[in-house]
């Protein structure tokens, strides 16, 4: 197979100088189907983007898809089937020609998606990505663990394209064939043979090992690398009950539950204790009070994280949004403007919390059946990250009160499920309004404010107790 493409050669080869560390990087996978490679690139990827790295994954899979109006069998992957060969051969040189576009575009890492097997592959695919200028790192998937490989098996027959019209008996044939077509051509990477810069990645994660990785993007990648592990995943969240802030339209601030709230409390932990009753949970919160009462009466070991506190509003703590407006109609204005980057003075963005979630992340991404009782802005970004929305999708992203967000793990996506309790409660959630400008009315401010309350109704412990 040859990965030379005219129109990106660089007569100059740049293997004769060092590459700049801070040259794009292409990740190449490596490995037999069913090991996780799709997995680990996603995963990657979801990480790298999170971490201000634009990131794209080229599925070489996807792109012999293009080339057949729908799959056979497994004949195509015999190394003698000429046509499949060169199907298969093409396929792989339009990913990586995308992958280069995508890294010629500006962007910092291509993930090129693929078998790579052989010795030559992976030759020819590494002079032609350092003969670009680019830096190329190799990852290598191996997979012993049977139960592991059995899983990975079992969600390929599940969610691959090429297995919908079969039946489960042909799907579980053809994919066998399909494993012993690639078993008789696969060279593992011999570090004695093979001048590469690569990491071996063994069972998802129990061991990983690295081969001349050197620069400042493959340095976090392999320190991404060693700490991932690959295990189905269910973890719950909710926001907080409704709080007495809440109820009376106010942002950020230290407030306590509204009778309303702690009746969500009260409910929430009937549901989650009867889970709780068949696997153990772990409930996380922030270090408000509004999050502890909540998960107060929940049968689960506890742990208050600081990085799981509400977005700082600075100067607009505890204001409404109508104050906001009559105070600071600049700054409110240009929040409407750029909800993502905007900070408040003397307070965060939504950047600021992106990044102070970083770690939490990390570590929820190999936990199960965690409960995370949080907040607003902060659930906002972690749904987001799970369900790879677009960064500046986040802040406009529903949460409400009173709900419960269940994401189940299935390959390296995650299925959504809104569990609503039946408890009313106000709705904090806050359109962008057409008119941005500084210069706008207070109408035009104020349009998309939410319904509130501007007292604490004295009747709302009677609410309470009736839906009780």
């Amino acid at each position: 197979m040859c990965y030379t493409m005219n129109y990106f050669y660089n007569p100059l080869s740049m293997r004769r100088r060092r590459i700049s560390q801070f040259a794009p990087l292409l990740i190449a996978l490596v490995g037999l189907p069913a090991r996780g490679k799709s997995q680990l690139a996603h995963r990657l990827s979801r990480h790298l983007n999170w971490n201000g790295e634009s990131t794209k994954v080229f599925d070489c899979s996807e792109y012999r898809r293009r080339h057949m109006a729908m799959y056979g069998s497994h004949d195509i992957f015999r190394a003698d089937n000429l046509q499949g060969s060169a199907i298969r051969s093409q396929s792989a040189r339009e990913a990586v020609q995308d992958a280069v576009l995508w890294l010629k575009d500006g962007n910092s890492v291509a993930i090129f998606d693929g078998t790579n097997v052989t010795k030559e592959q992976r030759r020819e695919l590494n002079e032609c990505i350092t003969d670009m200028g680019f830096r190329i790192l190799f990852i290598e998937c191996v997979c012993e663990d049977q139960e592991l490989l059995e899983r990975n098996i079992i969600e390929i027959l599940h969610y691959s394209a090429d297995y919908k019209t079969m039946t489960e008996e042909e799907a579980i044939d053809d994919l066998r064939k399909k494993l012993e077509h690639y078993m008789r051509q696969y060279e593992p990477i011999d570090a004695n043979s093979e001048a590469l810069s690569f990491v071996r990645v063994e069972n998802m994660g129990d061991t990983v090992t690295a081969h001349k990785v050197s620069g400042q993007k493959e340095s976090g990648i392999l320190g991404y690398l060693s700490g991932m592990r690959a295990l189905p995943q269910t973890l719950y969240f909710t926001r907080h009950g409704e709080s007495e802030y809440n109820v009376v339209g106010r942002i950020g601030g230290d407030a306590v539950l509204s009778p309303r709230g702690e009746s969500y409390a009260h409910g929430l932990a009937v549901h989650l204790n009867e889970l709780a009753a068949h696997e153990p949970l772990t409930v996380w919160t922030s270090e408000l009070r509004r999050t502890k009462q909540t998960a107060a009466d929940i049968m689960a070991p506890k742990r208050a994280i600081r990085a799981l506190n509400e977005l700082d509003a600075g100067i607009c703590e505890g204001l409404t949004y109508e104050e906001m407006q009559e105070r600071f109609p600049q700054e409110f204005a240009w929040r409407d403007q750029d909800k993502l980057r905007y900070r408040y003075p003397w307070g965060e963005s939504y950047i600021d919390i992106m990044t102070r979630l970083r770690p939490v992340l990390s570590a929820l991404e190999d936990e199960h059946n965690v409960v995370v009782v949080g907040h607003q802005a902060v659930l906002r970004c972690m749904l987001g990250y799970f369900l790879d929305a677009q960064l500046d999708e986040l802040p406009y992203m529903n949460v409400p009160l009173h709900t419960i967000v269940k994401l189940t793990s299935y390959g390296y996506k995650y299925k959504l499920e809104m569990i609503k309790l039946p408890i009313d409660c106000v709705d904090t959630h806050r359109k962008q309004p057409k008119n941005c400008s500084i210069n706008r009315t207070t109408a035009d401010a104020l349009v998309t404010v939410p319904s509130h309350y501007d007292t604490l109704p004295s009747n709302m412990w009677q609410n309470s107790e009736a839906q009780l």
